[in-house]
């Protein structure tokens, strides 16, 4: 079942950026960029999130197999892994989700196109503050953020707190985790 398959896909590459994630925060912070690693231990947990979205969507399904996945590897100087990270979140959201969103909507798979449609929406806002962090380390700064906060919901991230509810599915601020 071409659905499944995907869900499998999709929970390995995203457990895998949770683990990258905390491996390139730390380089971040060894670094100087304490915000940039804070942003790195928020998209780490935010993409745990995912994962778990994803896992419970197979909550009928058991047994071991084997799962492919899309997989960034290198421990580079923070600028070079904020760009893998960049990429990362790039292909999630441009080419991997919107094929995956396509299958399960024709195999009619609700769950899965809720998991992947709150995926989709926050690997946007991952790129994005990743983008912002960049440009920081490049110009030998930190990440100004005021606040570092997860929707554990969908795994939306806030640099500023403004946000009364969660922009992609609704959940109170006060659910929000600060990093």
């Amino acid at each position: 079942h071409m659905t499944q398959d995907n869900l499998r896909s999709s929970f390995g590459g995203e457990s895998q950026a949770h683990m990258r994630y905390r491996i390139w925060g730390a380089r971040a912070e060894k670094e100087g960029f304490p915000n940039v690693a804070r942003l790195f231990a928020c998209t780490s947990d935010a993409e745990q999130v995912h994962a778990t979205l994803h896992f419970n969507a197979l909550k009928d399904v058991n047994g071991d197999f084997p799962v492919v996945s899309m997989a960034g590897f290198g421990l580079n100087e923070t600028s070079q892994n904020l760009q893998g990270a960049i990429d990362g979140e790039t292909f999630e959201f441009t080419q991997m989700y919107p094929a995956y969103i396509a299958v399960a909507e024709l195999q009619e798979e609700k769950t899965a196109i809720s998991a992947m449609r709150f995926a989709i929406e926050a690997e946007k806002v991952h790129a994005e503050l990743f983008g912002i962090a960049k440009e920081a380390v490049d110009a030998g700064k930190d990440l100004e953020a005021e606040v570092v906060l997860l929707c554990p919901v969908c795994g939306f991230i806030s640099l500023t707190g403004e946000e009364e509810n969660c922009p992609i599915c609704n959940a109170k601020k006060e659910k929000f985790i600060e990093y």
